[in-house]
């Protein structure tokens, strides 16, 4: 699995801060997700990647996997993400598919506020496979 700059970048932050990055399996798939301030991306991927870098915004990372890690391969998917303030706010999520080389994800960004927390309800969908659905909250403490 070739990894993307930025991916490095996030995966690195995810490790460091587990309740923001996640997994479900359902048989041979694997859907991973995560999400974290843009002002995490270098000026020069958030710009190559067509994302804004912003104290404001926060990106959603998904993508989806067959078989098992390490001998996986990437599997096109259709992402359907809402995000959810704590004041209850909603806000539907625009996902974008991103390739590079045999890499795959699935990108978008939603509206943070200063210490804010989101909860991402996401709906993946796997050609002949019923829907997958997760949730999962992230606090942001944007710099």
């Amino acid at each position: 699995m070739r990894l993307i700059p930025w991916l490095t970048a996030a995966l690195l932050v995810t490790l460091a801060h587990p309740a923001g990055a996640g997994s479900m399996r359902v048989g041979e798939l694997r859907v991973y997700f995560n999400a974290l301030p843009s002002t995490t991306l270098t000026p020069d991927v958030a710009r190559q990647y067509g994302i804004t870098r912003s104290a404001n915004r926060a990106l959603l990372n998904v993508s989806v996997r067959r078989g098992e890690p390490g001998a996986d391969v990437a599997v096109p998917a259709t992402v359907d993400a809402v995000a959810t303030n704590l004041a209850g706010q909603r806000m539907d999520v625009r996902m974008r598919e991103v390739r590079d080389g045999d890499a795959l994800y699935y990108l978008g960004q939603a509206r943070i506020n200063a210490q804010d927390t989101l909860r991402f309800d996401l709906t993946v969908t796997v050609e002949g496979q019923a829907p997958m659905k997760a949730t999962f909250e992230q606090a942001f403490f944007p710099q």
